[in-house]
């Protein structure tokens, strides 16, 4: 393989709350004026995944402790900031950062100044990036989700490119969340669906029948022939996390990784890291897992590369 392809990376899906690093926490607690007792190792046990992972819901334990890093508008500028620093240093080209406002609302801030401060941390920093917001699963935050499509369509063009929908996506199908996007389309916003993680590929057809321009994960489209074909057709990229969908356990083990699948039917994938530090991962690693277990040439890497470019929302 050529080195060179791993140069100019993009990342399109990749959560705030779930990449900050040691040094972004203890910068985070100074501001906040948070005291932490604790080790490099012991914060790094409380962001991070260990080995016997056993799902999606257990995997998204690991938000609490960030997110309560994450709570004043200071915060959040620096988090955004300090990411897009991160990102810059390890040679990415472009990247899409997502968090959901109606997490960072326990201090009192209002969505809209959760969004603001994270639009000042984005412009602080040269590294091009985008900003998505996201709406959550759940069956007490209906106006939230509401509120969070309508305000994305206010800040759309000020560093803010589309919404999303994550969470847990088998306690809470991705069905139950068609008024929000039927407003997201009213509005004009474009959107990406977590969809195909912890759920088959119904919710993907879901996503789709929705609207999505993208899909988040979308890894269990494996499952359906039609839908395969069907992605194939339409060009709607698959926003693929490798590593996060070994730690949530979707496949116990590289080898089964549909990317094979993907590229046989020439859907327009991606490659992207999710979470930095719940999966203790980076893009560069993202793109050898696969390049070392599915041995894919120069041309594929290259074809990869071209679809996260053509699949950005910016």
């Amino acid at each position: 393989m050529d080195n060179s392809l791993l140069t100019g990376l993009s990342d399109l899906h990749l959560h705030l709350d779930g990449s900050l690093d040691v040094n972004m926490v203890r910068r985070l607690a100074d501001i906040g004026d948070i005291s932490l007792d604790l080790s490099d190792s012991e914060i790094k046990n409380r962001l991070s995944v260990r080995e016997g992972c056993r799902n999606l819901n257990e995997y998204l334990e690991k938000f609490d402790f960030p997110c309560s890093l994450l709570q004043t508008e200071d915060q959040i500028s620096e988090s955004v900031y300090l990411l897009k620093e991160k990102l810059k240093a390890s040679g990415l080209s472009y990247a899409e950062i997502r968090f959901a406002p109606q997490k960072h609302m326990d201090k009192g801030i209002s969505m809209e100044g959760v969004i603001e401060a994270a639009i000042d941390g984005n412009k602080r920093s040269s590294f091009p990036s985008k900003l998505i917001l996201c709406m959550m699963r759940g069956n007490d935050n209906h106006e939230a989700n509401l509120q969070t499509v309508r305000l994305t369509k206010k800040y759309l063009g000020n560093d803010v490119c589309a919404i999303d929908l994550a969470g847990a996506e088998a306690l809470f199908p991705t069905e139950d969340f068609e008024d929000c996007f039927l407003l997201a389309r009213s509005l004009d916003v474009p959107f990406t669906i977590h969809a195909g993680e912890a759920s088959g590929a119904f919710s993907i057809w879901k996503a789709i029948e929705f609207g999505a321009k993208r899909i988040g994960h979308g890894v269990r489209a494996y499952e359906d022939e039609k839908l395969l074909e069907y992605l194939s057709k339409h060009r709607i990229p698959l926003e693929l996390c490798p590593t996060s969908n070994l730690n949530t356990c979707v496949f116990d083990d590289i080898s089964a990784y549909p990317i094979r699948t993907f590229l046989k039917y020439d859907i327009p994938v991606t490659i992207n890291t999710d979470n930095m530090s719940v999966s203790d991962t980076d893009i560069e690693k993202e793109y050898r897992l696969l390049i070392d277990a599915f041995n894919l040439s120069n041309d594929e890497i290259e074809t990869i590369k071209n679809n996260s470019i053509n699949a950005a929302f910016s």
